[in-house]
């Protein structure tokens, strides 16, 4: 069962120096046809203003997943972290018993544009921590890239959570393939340029959910990135 959602039909908001679009309900934006998907709780494509950004804030007990696209975003935390996040890296912070952050574009020129993804931990309670990694395009060009699971395999994050969490960067008319086991389902989330997946058409900022399928086949229709979460 293959469920698309178009990037138009997302809550959007514009804050002046935020313009963000919500796949999930999230803040004013609440649509309960659109809460969650599995352990995705929030999906958000945010664009940041030069010299702006979010203040300190507290989280707990969720699983923030953060990737630029262009520009950079800086992030310090209460367990001392003070790093800049620029394209190709991700970052993933542990909120577990809590903690704040800030989240500030440096840049006195350039916008930063950015995806921000909860998802639910496998439990409450768990240690708050940290861990920022780059994965350049040569290793996820034209195959899938693993960048985060439970286990930290292939040298990605490690998430608290049963997800699997891979990028890719597909040449015009490339095609890869995901398989799915019967008890696992999947979103698709296309970054930049367009696919076709099982033989639905995807743009830039368009989602789609997976269950029931053994196998997704992705082509590239132009030059394309995605982001593809694999999930209990």
């Amino acid at each position: 069962m293959l469920t698309i959602r178009k990037a138009h039909e997302r809550g959007h908001a514009s804050h002046g120096w935020l313009d963000t679009w919500h796949t999930f309900s999230f803040a004013s934006y609440q649509d309960r046809n659109h809460m969650r998907f599995r352990s995705l709780r929030v999906m958000n494509e945010d664009r940041v203003a030069p010299g702006q950004g979010f203040g300190t804030h507290p989280h707990n007990d969720m699983e923030i997943v953060t990737y630029v696209l262009s520009g950079a975003l800086e992030h310090k935390d209460s367990m001392g972290n003070g790093e800049v996040l620029r394209p190709g890296e991700f970052q993933r912070m542990s909120a577990g018993t809590g903690i704040t952050h800030s989240e500030f574009n440096p840049s006195p020129s350039e916008p930063v544009h950015l995806y921000q993804i909860w998802l639910f931990p496998e439990r409450k309670g768990i240690t708050p921590s940290y861990e920022q990694k780059a994965f350049p395009v040569s290793e996820r060009e034209n195959r899938l890239r693993l960048v985060a699971s439970s286990s930290g395999a292939e040298g990605g994050l490690t998430i608290h959570t049963d997800a699997r969490i891979y990028l890719s960067n597909l040449q015009a008319g490339h095609e890869i393939r995901h398989e799915l086991p019967a008890s696992r389902h999947a979103w698709l989330q296309v970054l930049r340029g367009s696919v076709i997946v099982n033989d639905a058409e995807l743009d830039t900022s368009d989602g789609a959910a997976f269950s029931e399928e053994t196998l997704l086949t992705i082509r590239a229709v132009s030059d394309a990135e995605i982001m593809l979460f694999d999930l209990s």
